[in-house]
């Protein structure tokens, strides 16, 4: 697949480079009620680990593919299905405007055995907003995730850093997430690098416990998929959901 997708949403969390504002989401409910959608599990909290989790223990053979949601959802789809392919569980962060546009694809995570999680409302440099704005993308995703799962999602990450503040970190927590997820390999796939330097970013990073960051709407990422799990497996490191790797 060649050149990247997309419409909407292209800049990468932690890349420093600013968001394009989307428009306002619509009002009200968007898409299907919960009971057509699988349940979606809540948030948990995991005894010993920091509010922010970068990476899972180093001992397990194990690694979480997480990803951006955002993007083509033809190129998400594909993602998803070269994860499915090679038996592998990923865990998606979806941004809210993206699945105002299409909620269908909370099913579509959901019934892959993946989970699905909250990466703010309108994807905005979150750390930099006032308290209240804020809390507002943060909720205003769980909101979306609520009425389309069940559930404010697994996760929040928030949107273009690496690292929540401390004031940040609060509100994910009153907002009910025990934890923020951050990630300690960086694929820059949004840099549409091609699918070859991912894999080699990715690889020459990796360990036990790792957590990547990846996201939907680039080609290079659907590309790199094949190869990056194939090496993977090479290594005896299953892909797992973050869940999954925190678990014992």
């Amino acid at each position: 697949m060649a050149g990247a997708a997309t419409a909407g949403l292209t800049a990468a969390c932690g890349s420093g480079r600013p968001a394009a504002a989307p428009s306002a989401p619509p009002p009200g409910p968007a898409g299907p009620s919960p009971r057509q959608v699988p349940a979606a599990a809540s948030p948990r909290r995991f005894a010993g680990q920091p509010v922010e989790i970068g990476h899972g223990p180093r001992d397990r053979p194990k690694v979480a593919l997480t990803f951006h949601g955002n993007g083509d959802p033809a190129i998400a789809r594909a993602v998803l299905a070269e994860a499915e392919r090679a038996g592998a569980r990923v865990t998606v962060l979806a941004i809210g405007s993206w699945l105002d546009a299409h909620p269908d694809m909370a099913r579509r995570v959901l019934d892959g055995g993946h989970e699905l999680g909250n990466h703010t409302q309108r994807h905005l440099a979150i750390n930099e907003l006032p308290e209240a704005e804020a809390y507002a993308e943060i909720t205003g995703c769980a909101q979306r995730l609520k009425r389309l799962t069940g559930s404010i999602g697994t996760w929040f990450r928030p949107s273009q850093t690496q690292y929540a503040t401390p004031l940040v970190r609060t509100l994910a927590q009153r907002a009910g997430y025990p934890h923020v997820l951050s990630y300690d390999v960086d694929s820059l796939d949004f840099t549409s690098p091609g699918a070859a330097a991912v894999i080699r970013t990715v690889t020459g990073t990796i360990h036990g416990g790792s957590v990547v960051s990846l996201h939907f709407g680039y080609a290079d990422t659907v590309d790199a998929m094949p190869p990056l799990l194939e090496e993977l497996a090479r290594r005896k490191l299953r892909a797992v959901t973050t869940t999954e790797l925190l678990t014992p």
